[in-house]
């Protein structure tokens, strides 16, 4: 599996997941899992996706160990950060640790993403003849 396609598959669960707990919201007219929500939409859909899109502009990344690491541990961290945010907002206060380790959890995976995109382009990647700033 490449990183592009786990970004891009888990990118549409957490959407479908994020649609849920809005729909779920608007029944029960109860929006305290609003920060929640927001957090499960960002994170897994908007960023997933724009990583599944890089990624798939760099072939010789997106087909690196790294990469779906970076993938793993942005989602994993992403899944317990919405969880636990959920629960501060209902009231369990207990779950602030949890979101913050998991906040660190993502920060760690963003680094990772940033090693990326700051990298030199590797020569194959970008062709013998063509020069390209990491960020292209």
């Amino acid at each position: 599996m490449t990183a592009s396609s786990l970004s891009f598959k888990l990118a549409v669960l957490f959407v479908i997941a994020g649609m849920a707990m809005g729909i779920g919201m608007a029944a029960s007219q109860n929006h305290a899992i609003m920060p929640a929500h927001a957090h499960l939409n960002l994170l897994g859909w908007v960023s997933l996706f724009l990583f599944g899109i890089y990624y798939e502009r760099r072939p010789a990344l997106n087909v690196s160990r790294l990469a779906l690491i970076q993938v793993a541990l942005w989602s994993i961290g992403t899944v317990i950060m919405t969880i636990a945010v959920a629960a501060i907002h209902l009231g369990y206060q207990a779950a602030d640790p949890i979101a913050a380790i998991s906040s660190i959890i993502v920060l760690a995976a963003m680094l990772m993403f940033a090693y990326f995109v700051f990298r030199p382009a590797p020569v194959a990647e970008a062709g013998p003849n063509v020069r390209m700033t990491p960020a292209e």
